[in-house]
């Protein structure tokens, strides 16, 4: 119904529209037992336990809603009866931000992807903090919270100032004892002075300040995807040094010569690239860097999961969680169930 139905109906519309209606909606279900039940019969997981513990952390399914959808923390309360095992709030930044100027979601229907340029809109980490707070959600689903930089001239005016953005956050969700994990996030390309962190002497820096205001929960480091292999593993190898649990591999494709219909998106660098087009980027990423550490890295795979398959694969080469947000869009929210009925098939 949805593929023949439902999407051709839903993408005739704008879709940062209909992203913010289904968040209202998302919202509504989640705050009434019925919408819940509801919601729960028809697309939440009730099979064979593929439950998995990583870093201390027990989630009942390893399927986990990307960061940049629910990123003011509206949906705590309805996800878990779709069959998520957790989401990641956010990006959230130490100011509310209005992100950049509209349009910013465009759809790329025959690369099966979207072009994001957001550009970190979200209500400011202080907000967050009183909608977690005061919406507790079930026990068995994990809250992570991705933080980043604010998108605004200010924050880039030196690399103290960058990093003095994203530990202001940091510090107010562990004194508010808010969250179950965190990530920081240095490979948003669509703020304001691009991916500031991703060079490795800033890395550096930024990371001895995180470790200043860390506590025993996990902080892991969302990765771009565009980088070439040795300067990637320069990234991994400053994030081991400074015992973070892992990483989220990976961002947004940048490179829009990537496109099988090139034609669909803009002539010019508008916005990072979702969905397939980060597909064989992440997969290769994810894969090198099993090899190089092993266990000794904790490994969240994002990036082109758009069927069932796709999150067995990104398991089977090294992933411990997964990440999705395009492929529900394209496929429709009953993927999360199929997703978990293909793991449990798969044994992984």
């Amino acid at each position: 119904m949805y593929q023949s139905l439902i999407k051709p109906i839903l993408f005739k519309f704008d879709p940062e529209f209909i992203h913010n209606t289904f968040i209202v909606a998302g919202g509504v279900l989640g705050a009434q037992p019925l919408g819940r039940w509801l919601v729960d019969q028809k697309y939440g997981y009730h099979g064979k336990d593929i439950s998995k513990t990583v870093d201390g952390i027990k989630y009942r399914t390893p399927i986990i809603l990307s960061a940049g959808f629910d990123y003011n923390a509206h949906l705590l309360q309805i996800l878990p009866f779709l069959g998520f095992g957790g989401e990641e709030v956010g990006s959230v930044t130490a100011l509310p931000c209005k992100g950049n100027q509209k349009p910013r979601l465009s759809r790329l229907p025959k690369n099966k992807s979207i072009v994001v340029n957001k550009g970190l809109a979200n209500d400011g980490v202080e907000a967050v903090i009183k909608r977690l707070k005061r919406r507790k959600n079930r026990n068995d689903f994990v809250t992570g919270i991705s933080i980043a930089r604010t998108n605004c001239p200010s924050s880039c005016l030196s690399d103290s100032a960058g990093i003095g953005d994203y530990v202001k956050s940091l510090s107010r969700l562990v004194e508010e004892d808010v969250g179950d994990y965190y990530t920081i996030n240095i490979s948003c390309p669509n703020a304001y002075g691009g991916e500031t962190f991703t060079s490795p002497d800033r890395l550096e820096k930024l990371l001895d300040k995180v470790v200043e205001y860390r506590d025993p929960r996990p902080i892991y480091v969302k990765m771009p995807i565009n980088l070439e292999w040795e300067d990637f593993k320069e990234l991994l190898s400053i994030i081991k040094n400074h015992h973070l649990q892992g990483v989220i591999i990976g961002n947004l494709n940048k490179n829009y010569d990537e496109l099988p219909y090139r034609f669909e998106a803009p002539k010019n660098y508008s916005g990072g690239l979702s969905g397939k087009p980060t597909w064989h980027r992440s997969n290769e990423l994810i894969k090198r860097t099993k090899e190089l550490y092993g266990d000794e890295l904790t490994i969240i795979g994002s990036g082109g999961i758009m069927g069932p398959e796709d999150a067995v694969e990104k398991l089977k080469i090294g992933a411990d969680l997964v990440q999705l947000i395009t492929g529900m869009i394209y496929q429709g929210p009953g993927l999360i169930k199929k997703t978990c009925n293909a793991i449990a098939e798969a044994k992984i």
